[in-house]
């Protein structure tokens, strides 16, 4: 199931409630698929101040979900569900509340279909991708990526390391050891600005690839010393960066070439993401 939706082209954050079976959306990322608009926050100030009724039921209406941002951390974000957001809707003047209001109804419809076939969930991201211009190459290793990176978390949970804040930690770490760069740092290095920008759709193969080694390593170190708690993990998180760091500058010595780029796949045409991504 993919925790990112498309919206006329536009990214929302999505998480899948189990127990209360709904889906809750990104409040900053639909008022910005709807309104185009430079700063959602002044936006979203401004669209309370203008309606008393929704200003005095936001904190029924939104609650905070725990999101991946676009520096790969995990924050707490305002979100709603489907009622919330038909709700929000009535307060945001655009042409696009009709359309959003039939991608909302469709959504919910594909996450049924997903829970009868959780194969639909990687197909439809896969097919998100080649929409938007990726070679087939890049796709399998992103699509890898999101695996490893979800066994990698999962066994965090599992060693007791809290969500959020202490992921963001520990992925920073890895980050770190592997490119030298935070994602957050990384962002400003490939010049992307916007929350809604995904670090890892922006990496080259090899940068997926190193990425992949330093949490797949990080991964295998933590089972095999059974690491526990944040600051045995965190160790391990610098353990299994380093593992991905030193083989990079290996293949950087070689090569005469460096695996960190700024290249991004922003705003590019459709044929000159598939030239990047084939690597001509």
């Amino acid at each position: 199931m993919s925790n990112i939706k498309i919206f006329e082209s536009k990214k929302i954050r999505s998480a899948w409630n189990e127990a209360e079976q709904k889906w809750y959306f990104s409040v900053a990322d639909v008022v910005e698929a709807l309104t185009d608009s430079n700063d959602v926050k002044q936006y979203i100030k401004r669209m309370r101040q203008r309606d008393p009724e929704l200003n005095s039921n936001w904190g029924t209406i939104c609650t905070l979900v725990a999101m991946t941002a676009a520096d790969g951390k995990r924050r707490q974000v305002q979100c709603a569900n489907v009622e919330g957001l038909l709700r929000l809707i009535q307060s945001i003047p655009s042409p696009k509340a009709e359309p959003f209001k039939r991608w909302l109804a469709q959504v919910g419809y594909e996450r049924l279909q997903e829970i009868e076939n959780p194969e639909l969930a990687a197909q439809r991201m896969r097919e998100i991708y080649r929409a938007k211009g990726y070679s087939e190459a890049w796709i399998e290793k992103r699509m890898r990526g999101i695996a490893v990176r979800d066994e990698l978390t999962n066994e965090w949970q599992k060693r007791g390391v809290k969500a959020s804040r202490e992921f963001a930690i520990l992925t920073a770490e890895i980050s770190k050891a592997t490119f030298g760069l935070t994602p957050s740092d990384y962002k400003k290095h490939k010049n992307l600005m916007s929350p809604a920008d995904n670090l890892r759709d922006h990496m080259t193969d090899l940068e997926l690839i190193f990425t992949m080694l330093g949490e797949a390593s990080t991964t295998e170190i933590a089972k095999n010393k059974n690491a526990q708690g944040f600051e045995e993990n965190k160790k391990v998180s610098k353990e299994g960066g380093k593992i991905a760091g030193d083989a990079r500058k290996a293949l950087e010595k070689k090569s005469g070439r460096k695996v960190i780029s700024k290249q991004n796949f922003k705003e590019l045409p459709e044929r000159e993401v598939r030239r990047l991504n084939a690597g001509k």
